[in-house]
């Protein structure tokens, strides 16, 4: 049987802060950040920030697998994650996003301890956002 699920997952931080300030204090460049006040595609405005690093495409049945790689650059960055939750007003997440074929073999989506571990050090929220299909063609 060919699989057809897929996941991603990747690490964002939502709220009201510098995007700017927050990728020189990680080191780190995001996949996708935005401004407070940054136009949308459709011209509305943004009301909140978007820092966005870490996207795992590589499916995996074991989700945990795709969560490890995500959240793998950021470990080494728990105090600074902290600094940085506890002087702006935002909302760590890890995002989950499977595409389930119900005829195929279902990904486990528990996350496993040292993920919760990490998830608990930086007050990260995970969501999991699944999208479920009976067949190919829908």
């Amino acid at each position: 049987m060919n699989n057809q699920n897929s996941c991603y997952t990747y690490f964002n931080i939502i709220g009201d802060f510098d995007p700017d300030y927050v990728s020189e204090l990680l080191t780190l460049k995001p996949e996708k950040a935005w401004r407070i006040g940054d136009a949308r595609s459709n011209g509305t405005k943004y009301d909140f920030a978007l820092w966005q690093i870490g996207r795992c495409d590589e499916y995996d049945v074991d989700v945990a697998n795709q969560m490890r790689k995500t959240i793998s650059i950021l470990l080494d960055k728990i105090e600074i994650l902290n600094k940085i939750y506890k002087e702006n007003d935002v909302k760590f997440c890890l995002e989950v996003v499977p595409n389930i074929y119900v005829d195929e073999i279902t990904p486990c989506l528990s996350p496993a301890l040292d993920i919760i571990d990490f998830c608990h050090a930086t007050r990260t929220e995970i969501d999991i956002d699944m999208y479920l299909y009976e067949s190919e063609n829908e």
